[in-house]
């Protein structure tokens, strides 16, 4: 029987936010926010926490939730990923949801699963959301994505996509960062060379694309509240301590 996991890659050493997943916010740490999100996910057999850190591990296990612990020498979370899918080759689909997104909607998480589950075409899934007009669209940290008509992605930038030689006639979408993928793709995907243009943006989704793998996306109405300075951390604090 095919099952789905999601799996959540958390390390400590982080550039711009140091032990990050450890971080306690109302006396509990930003990696138990998003387990006890991923949790609810009602099409997931199973929620894995995958770390290269010890006190993560430790921190997991005291709050109940299944942990693995993997390589220090990966260079990205898919590869943090592929680690822990292959013990367990009963995995068709396997979710990469980010450790930093304590508020992430589980609707999201559930659209993403029901998108690589019902298109043979698709090698991973993936959401975009509108980019309102008070966002910064030149903001590099929100990474933009065009897409095809039939809600294939074309490319991902952390420039604005499209260029607007016209005014007024785009719509433009950002990017959040959640991957459903089939077995194969995923492991297929980690395994190919990084190509220049992915190097260049510093964008991992850019290796399937130059490969000729798709990537189906659906648009949500959701504000994404990733947590990667301390600017954000304090946004998500006065966030929650309101509520």
């Amino acid at each position: 029987m095919d099952k789905t996991a999601i799996i959540i890659p958390a390390r400590y050493n982080s550039k711009r936010l140091q032990g990050k997943p450890l971080i306690k916010v109302l006396n509990k740490p930003i990696i138990q926010w998003v387990w006890e999100r991923a949790i609810q996910v009602k099409s997931a057999d199973r929620v894995i926490i995958a770390t290269d850190n010890q006190e993560i591990y430790d921190c997991a296990v005291s709050f109940g939730a299944d942990v693995e612990m993997t390589s220090e020498n990966h260079k990205c979370g898919s590869d943090r990923i592929v680690e822990v899918a292959e013990k367990y080759p009963e995995l068709s689909y396997i979710i990469n949801l980010q450790g930093d997104e304590p508020m992430i909607d589980i609707n999201c998480v559930e659209e993403v699963i029901k998108l690589i589950k019902n298109d043979n075409s698709a090698d991973i899934s993936t959401l975009l959301a509108e980019i309102k007009p008070e966002d910064d669209l030149d903001d590099p940290n929100m990474v933009k994505c065009v897409k095809d008509v039939n809600g294939y992605a074309l490319y991902f930038s952390r420039s604005k996509i499209p260029y607007e030689r016209n005014k007024g006639i785009a719509k433009f979408y950002k990017h959040i960062g959640i991957y459903g993928y089939k077995r194969d793709s995923l492991f297929k995907m980690t395994k190919l060379t990084q190509p220049e243009i992915e190097m260049a943006e510093s964008l991992e989704q850019l290796r399937a694309l130059y490969y000729g793998m798709k990537i189906k996306t659906a648009v949500v109405n959701y504000n994404a509240v990733g947590i990667d300075t301390i600017e954000d951390l304090n946004a998500f604090k006065r966030l929650v301590e309101v509520k």
